[in-house]
């Protein structure tokens, strides 16, 4: 027995080995409890504010183009510089943005303009920073602890996911929505302080100014890997059509179960967690290919069975099992870049898939806010998940070479370790 829960126990080898792998870890769970109870407490407000699922649902129409634009910017920029300043600055400006929220909340009638218009500058910041986040992670773990720490980043993300929406609803209920946007504040005042303790992280010799020849010489490569193509794809499929997030105030209406609306948001990152903290199998698997689209196909259908419930606690019994689903997927996605991309390209490589992960989701807002105006907000849950399964099986049976990959045979897999190990001894 001891053996056994031992081997599903998460691996914990990347925080031991890596001092700045834990400083991030600890940085990213105060970042993310802060993040979601704004998460929270901005599409509820502007529900208040319109009473409409459609303008709620423009949230993510609103945050496309910003995330796009500066998502493959940041990539060729996280390239360029050093990694480790563009990723305070970044997070001193989302700090700055969560200030703006807070000051609005304040004011004696708040205004609908800033809500968007913040919204919009988080995904701009959050399009600069994220790739100097992923493609920090290969430089700073060893190459055979990736699984592991992709593992560790997951759950800390869902631990804020659970804790930041569960408690968001609580205090937006009994303290308005400048308490939730205030713990926003703090949350990035401390995160600044601990990105300052960072190693520097340079640019690899050699790199050019971002440009455009520069981004386009990292969308040819990743189009030349069907692998690569794969994830990118799955994920985009399966957030695009079951991502129903936006629409949760409405659904906890029509479930008469208002109280709900915070566990909704947490429920699938408990499902998350409860993979998460049995995760220490997935350092052993080597099909991470198969792990997508296993993980995108099992959020799909569970998505698809809330949208079919009557009774609220079996639905976020269903949002938990997406949860889990989401987070299988994201383990062999992260497994796959990390163990596949050569440094060179990290940086444009994390901001294509910067568009793969936010973009799908922003547009299923869209897709679910519009759905819901037109079907009915069940229907436009339920009709998602089918669409979801649908479309990655799809995907899967286009793309065999994404089911087959394997990180022993793989020659990018091979070739990413060979650099690593090379590059080891100048970095020591």
């Amino acid at each position: 027995m001891p053996s056994t829960l031992s081997s599903l126990l998460p691996d914990v080898s990347p925080w031991r080995s890596s001092p700045d792998f834990r400083l991030l870890w600890v940085q990213g769970l105060i970042t993310n409890f802060g993040s979601f109870m704004a998460l929270v407490a901005l599409p509820l407000q502007i529900k208040e504010l319109t009473g409409s699922p459609l303008a709620v649902g423009a949230m993510g129409a609103v945050e496309l183009v910003p995330l796009v634009v500066f998502g493959l910017y940041g990539g060729a920029l996280a390239d360029a510089v050093d990694r480790r300043r563009l990723i305070l600055w970044t997070e001193a400006g989302l700090g700055f943005l969560a200030l703006v929220l807070l000051v609005n909340a304040l004011l004696p009638q708040p205004l609908l303009w800033p809500l968007y218009l913040v919204a919009a500058g988080v995904s701009a910041l959050a399009g600069l920073q994220r790739p100097a986040l992923d493609s920090l992670l290969a430089r700073i773990v060893p190459h055979d602890q990736l699984t592991a720490a992709a593992a560790l980043n997951a759950l800390r993300w869902q631990l804020g996911a659970i804790a930041g929406p569960a408690l968001a609803g609580l205090v937006v209920a009994y303290a308005g929505h400048g308490t939730a946007y205030a713990v926003t504040v703090a949350g990035f005042a401390v995160s600044v302080l601990l990105c300052l303790r960072l190693s520097p992280a340079p640019p690899a010799p050699g790199a050019g100014r971002p440009s455009l020849r520069g981004i386009a010489q990292g969308a040819r490569y990743a189009w030349s890997r069907p692998v690569l193509l794969g994830t990118y794809a799955v994920d985009l499929a399966a957030m695009f059509f079951a991502f129903p997030n936006a629409i949760f105030p409405f659904l906890a209406d029509e479930l008469d179960a208002e109280w709900s609306l915070g566990l909704m948001y947490a429920a699938g990152s408990v499902g998350s967690v409860l993979l998460g903290l049995t995760s220490g199998w997935t350092s052993r698997v080597r099909r991470h290919g198969l792990l997508v689209v296993l993980g995108a196909a099992g959020w799909g259908a569970a998505v698809f069975a809330a949208g079919r419930f009557d009774e609220v606690w079996l639905v976020l019994l269903c949002l938990a099992v997406a949860g889990a689903g989401d987070m299988l997927s994201g383990l062999g996605r992260s497994t796959i870049w990390n163990q596949t991309v050569p440094e060179e390209l990290r940086g444009r490589l994390a901001g294509i898939e910067v568009l793969s992960y936010s973009v799908g989701p922003q547009l299923g807002q869209v897709r679910a806010g519009a759905m819901a105006g037109w079907t009915g907000t069940r229907p436009a849950v339920w009709s998602g998940g089918l669409a979801c399964v649908v479309s990655v099986g799809l995907l899967a049976a286009a793309l065999p070479k994404l089911l087959t990959y394997d990180a022993r045979t793989d020659e990018d897999a091979l070739r990413r370790k060979a650099q690593k190990e090379a590059a080891a001894p100048a970095e020591g």
